[in-house]
């Protein structure tokens, strides 16, 4: 499968602050990437570059094998952009806004506007001041797809939908996948991202510390231990922790290799054990923690 974006080695300082630093990632046409990490870890400025709303640093980016440099408009009409926050004409009805977005293309959007529109359920002849977060988000959502886009790039989409909204997203958002639309899809919650993204780039204080399928991070080798033992600090040593809670003799840590976790055990006398598979989110909070 072919690459339908390339981050090539990208780095954005903001002054003595870096956003990103030297960032690479390949995502694949039809593919549904997640984008993951806390607040501030750059996502953002990431999908900023993406789209040329800021200068980078160093660095190239290609979408559908063309360099991202200003006043590509072609090259914008293929890509439907939702930010985080959304900022439009406050004194336009919803209407008003989302004619005046048609008029940006060649062909007529209204159609599948209208489609969104109505599985969105939302009032257009409202203006865009008078609407809460949720339903500005709602038309921001409308905006990014109405003209039919071959890739689509979201940051922290769902924030302000009620939870019945935010199903309705994400069945619009599975409908545009089994079209065969890429998808770049940034969020800090990682149900979501489990939920709908093929494959994931973690970030972390501006760098890519892993990316792989949900898959693979779901079925890892990680196993969450907690082990109660007299000879405590002894298997410490022996497991070469690093990352680990104590409490008294009793230790709880995460570990890979489990066939020598059980031989290095098996030195100690075990007073309790206990061995559980990691969740998606214990995954994340365990690449975080390195």
């Amino acid at each position: 499968m072919e690459n339908i974006i390339e981050i090539k080695n990208v780095t954005k300082k903001y002054g003595k602050n870096i956003g990103i630093e030297n960032l690479s990632l390949e995502i694949k046409k039809g593919e549904v990437f997640g984008f993951i990490g806390p607040n501030g870890a750059g996502k953002s400025t990431t999908i900023k570059c993406i789209m040329d709303l800021v200068n980078r640093n160093l660095g190239e980016i290609y979408i559908d094998g063309n360099l991202v440099k200003r006043n590509n408009t072609k090259l914008k009409e293929k890509i439907g952009y939702l930010p985080s926050e959304i900022h439009l004409y406050d004194d336009l009805t919803v209407e008003k806004m989302i004619e005046y977005s048609n008029s940006f293309y060649s062909k007529d959007c209204m159609p599948k506007a209208k489609k969104l529109i109505e599985k969105l359920e939302v009032d257009v002849k409202k203006k865009i001041d008078e609407l809460s977060l949720g339903n500005l988000k709602k038309v921001g959502i409308i905006l990014s797809l109405m003209h039919d886009p071959e890739i689509i790039v979201m940051d922290e989409a769902t924030s302000g939908l009620d939870p019945l909204m935010q199903e309705v997203f994400y069945e619009i958002i599975n409908e545009e996948k089994s079209n065969g639309k890429t998808i770049f899809y940034s969020s800090h919650i990682l149900n979501e991202i489990k939920r709908i993204c093929d494959k994931v780039a973690i970030i972390k204080n501006g760098k890519i510390i892993k990316v792989d399928t949900i898959d693979n991070l779901s079925d890892s080798n990680l196993v969450k231990v907690k082990v109660e033992t007299d000879r405590v600090e002894e298997l410490k040593k022996e497991l070469n922790l690093e990352t680990f809670e104590q409490n008294q003799n009793e230790i709880e840590f995460v570990y890979k290799d489990i066939n020598g976790l059980l031989s290095i055990l098996s030195k100690f006398k075990i007073n309790k054990l206990l061995i559980n598979e990691l969740d998606i989110e214990e995954i994340f909070i365990h690449y975080y923690k390195d």
